[in-house]
C-alpha cells in the first residue's frame, strides 16, 4: 500500500542504482514525489527511474492468501516519472509486460487524476453503518453510490479539479475517467457509475479497518487538501470526509498523511513545483 512508500524508499535507498526502475502501482497522490524526496534526504545522488501509475490496472478483490479475483482490466492507465523526460524510456521497457500503461504528462497529472481519492474514502465513510451491519454484503459501487452519495463525490471531485487547476494541471473529472477507463457514460457521476459493468459484483469492504480509509485518506485526500491549503484553494468537503474518517478510525489522518512537507514542496512557487515535475530539480 501507499502507506509503505516512504518506508520502502528509506529501506531501499542504499541499494538503488542509476537506471533501475521503481514503479509505484499505483502511487496514489504524490507517491513518486514522496519517494524521490525521501531518497534525496537519504543522500542518494544517482537516482533510479521513479514512476507512478495513476491507478491500479485491475478492478479486483483479494479472496484469500495469494489469491485475487479480477473483475475487469482497465483499458489504459497513465504512467508518469520524475523527471517527466524519463516517461518514454520507462514505458518502452515495461509495456512488454503491461501494455495498458500509457504516457502520463507528469507526476502531478497522474497524482491529481487519482480517482480512488474520490471514490473510496467517501463511499466507505458514507456507507459506514451499512458496512458494519452487513459486513459489506452489498454492491459497493452500484448500491453504495446512491444518488445522494454521488452528489458528495461530485463535490469532492470539483474541489480536486480546482486544486489541480491552481497548479496549471487540467485533471480529468471522475465522470470522464469512468468513460476513459471503462467506457461507462452518463449525464452525471451517479449514472456513469451505474453504467459501469466493471463494478458489477464488487462487494463493499467487510469492515472500516480497510485500505479504502487507512490508505486512501492519508495518502490521497490529505495531500490534496495540504496542497490546496498551500495554494489557497478551499477543500471543505474533502476535509469533512478526512475528519469523519479520523473520528471513525480513532486516528489523526491529517498528521499521518502526506503533506507538502513530506512531498518536499512546502513554500515552493507554482513555477518551481512544475519545474520539479519536469526536470526533477529546480
Amino acid at each position: 500500500p501507499a502507506n509503505g512508500h516512504r518506508f520502502m524508499a528509506n529501506t531501499c535507498a542504499p541499494y538503488l542504482k542509476e537506471n533501475q526502475i521503481v514503479i509505484l502501482n499505483p502511487g496514489r497522490t504524490g507517491g513518486a514525489l514522496e519517494f524521490y524526496h525521501t531518497l534525496k534526504k537519504q543522500g542518494v545522488e544517482k537516482f533510479p527511474f521513479i514512476a507512478e501509475a495513476q491507478t491500479f490496472i485491475y478492478a479486483s478483490r483479494s479472496i484469500g492468501p495469494c489469491h485475487a479475483k479480477i473483475f475487469s482490466i482497465k483499458n489504459s492507465v497513465p504512467l508518469a516519472t520524475i523527471p517527466a523526460y524519463w516517461i518514454p524510456g520507462v514505458l518502452k521497457i515495461i509495456k512488454r509486460a503491461f501494455p495498458q500503461f500509457v504516457p502520463g504528462d507528469n507526476i502531478f497529472k497522474t497524482s491529481f487524476n487519482n480517482i480512488g481519492a474520490i471514490f473510496h474514502p467517501a463511499l466507505t465513510v458514507l456507507n459506514a453503518a451499512w458496512i458494519e451491519a452487513s459486513h459489506g454484503d452489498f454492491e459497493y459501487y452500484i448500491q453504495g453510490a446512491s444518488l445522494s452519495v454521488s452528489k458528495v463525490l461530485e463535490t469532492m471531485d470539483k474541489e480536486r479539479l480546482e486544486v489541480a487547476a491552481a497548479l496549471g494541471i487540467k485533471a480529468m473529472s471522475a465522470k470522464n475517467w469512468l468513460y476513459t477507463a471503462y467506457s461507462a457514460s452518463g449525464k452525471n457521476l451517479h449514472e456513469a457509475i451505474q453504467a459501469n459493468p466493471g463494478y458489477l459484483g464488487i462487494k463493499a469492504p467487510d469492515r472500516l479497518n480497510h485500505r479504502y480509509i487507512d490508505e486512501d485518506v492519508p495518502m490521497s485526500l490529505v495531500p490534496l487538501t495540504s496542497i490546496g491549503d498551500m495554494l489557497k484553494v478551499e477543500t471543505p468537503t474533502i476535509k469533512f470526509i478526512i475528519n469523519l474518517a479520523s473520528i471513525m478510525r480513532g486516528k489523526d489522518f491529517l498528521k499521518e498523511g502526506r503533506t507538502v512537507e513530506s512531498l518536499g514542496i512546502q513554500g515552493m512557487s507554482i513555477k518551481d513545483i512544475r519545474m520539479l515535475a519536469v526536470s526533477g530539480e529546480i
